[in-house]
Order: C-alpha cells, then structure tokens, then sequence
C-alpha cells in the first residue's frame, strides 16, 4: 500500500535529523548496494542514502534502490533518498 501525502510529512520529518547509511559510489545501484540497503531497512526501517555521481541520475538510482528493496520512497532530496519499509514485528511506526 503506497504511502499517502501525511505519512510522508511525518516520515521526513523523522528522518530529518538522519545521517545517511549507505552510500552509491561511481558503480551505481549494485547487487551489493541493494543487499547493504535492504539490511539496513530491516534494521532501523527508516534510512537515508547518498547517491553520488554515477552511471544513473539521481531518480534513476532512487527507483532501483525502492524496486529492489520492495521500500516506499519518502522522500528524494538533491542527492540524498529517504527510504522507509516498515519491519513485520517489532515496527517501531505502528501508527504508519
């Protein structure tokens, strides 16, 4: 279910003091960037990502990154994407 226009206010809100967790490098979105993100979700559900200069444009990148980690986008900043894939147990975003 795609998030509506209030959970992302909420959702950028609370990622606004969010240092970001992975970085895309000049390779792009790799198998290897998908598997270090997708942790990451799991682990703290709400994440930053920076995406530098490569292959792919910023919102190419960002697509890749949501279509293989199965996460909504919240919000997609300069270089900087803010991911959020709600964990089935322990979600600390029960409201969402």
């Amino acid at each position: 279910m795609p998030l509506t226009g209030k959970q992302r206010r909420q959702l950028r809100a609370l990622g606004h003091h969010l240092e970001p967790v992975v970085i895309v490098g000049q390779a792009g979105v790799s198998e290897g960037v998908i598997a270090a993100v997708a942790q990451a979700l799991h682990d703290h559900e709400l994440i930053k990502v920076k995406i530098n200069e490569g292959p792919e444009d910023r919102h190419e990148a960002a697509e890749k990154l949501v279509q293989g980690t199965g996460a909504e986008l919240a919000q997609l900043l300069g270089r900087t994407v803010l991911l959020f894939k709600k964990r089935d147990e322990d979600s600390k975003f029960e409201k969402l």
